[in-house]
């Protein structure tokens, strides 16, 4: 199996099968993906989204951001949902290229860890109790799609370094990210040389922030987002197999790194239905 899944406009879009749990059950894959922005997808992309047999989308933009570059195409295909987990917009390519650049995003990490705890409570549930594959996005699959990976795959129990290093992926995507921003900003200059960079170091820096405040990542997701241990469970349930094909996780891991590749919302278009109506 092959963790990133290639599209020829979509440059971040990943399974996150594969990875083992504390107890030694293996995440599914063919069942949750983490992607940039769906909006892209078209002719032979749009084809290949289809095959994986994705039921359930959590886009997790601003709304304008969605009326800027658009949804998945045909939504109404689709269990839908959009869940902003940011609050604070801010726009990389100007931060000043003198701040530490791994703290100044686990700052705005923290951020979202705040001011979304509702967003994220939503987002979380409706991965959990998703009938079938389920895709969450944002627009590059970095940063608000990485902190809900990680949130994931710590609630399965897979270990942090691996948690880390699926973080870190992000980086094989970072020069077409870059690329993307160029081609769609032609009068504009890329201030900040970090852009579009995903290192293992910021969500550490997240993880031990969170730590500081609540214990564990697991009590900030208990007490601040408030997500129920049932729900936990169901998503151990749904995304948690026994049946391991005995691949080493590291091993997978550093092969496909090396490949350098990286109304209600079940039929409508409502940003204000609830996403309990996605389950």
């Amino acid at each position: 199996m092959k963790r990133h899944v290639e599209f020829e406009r979509l440059h971040n879009f990943r399974d996150l099968g594969g990875y083992r749990s504390a107890d030694g059950r293996t995440v599914r894959w063919g069942t949750v993906y983490r992607a940039d922005s769906l909006g892209k997808l078209h002719g032979a992309d749009w084809e290949r989204f289809l095959e994986l047999g994705i039921g359930t989308i959590v886009d997790l933009r601003y709304p304008w951001e969605i009326e800027a570059k658009g949804r998945v195409p045909e939504a109404e295909r689709f269990c839908y949902v959009n869940l902003s987990i940011e609050h604070r917009p801010y726009d990389q390519a100007e931060i000043d290229p003198d701040l530490d650049p791994w703290r100044y995003l686990a700052d705005r990490f923290a951020e979202v860890t705040e001011d979304g705890a509702e967003e994220i409570r939503q987002a979380l549930e409706v991965i959990a109790h998703a009938p079938g594959p389920v895709v969450f996005h944002c627009t590059s699959g970095k940063d608000r799609t990485g902190l809900i990976g990680a949130f994931v795959l710590t609630l399965l129990g897979v270990e942090r370094a691996d948690v880390l290093a699926d973080f870190a992926l992000t980086e094989l995507a970072t020069e077409r990210l870059a690329a993307d921003w160029r081609a769609a900003n032609p009068g504009r200059v890329m201030k900040w040389p970090s852009y579009g960079r995903a290192p293992a170091v910021v969500m550490e820096l997240v993880f031990t922030d969170l730590e500081a405040r609540y214990g564990s990542v697991q009590g900030y997701l208990k007490d601040r987002v408030g997500l129920p241990e049932p729900t936990a469970e169901r998503l151990r349930a749904r995304l948690l197999t026994g049946d391991g094909d005995g691949d080493d996780r590291r091993a997978r891991l550093r092969i496909v790194a090396a490949d350098g590749r990286p109304p209600s919302l079940c039929g409508t278009h409502d940003p204000e239905a609830s996403p309990a109506d996605c389950v």
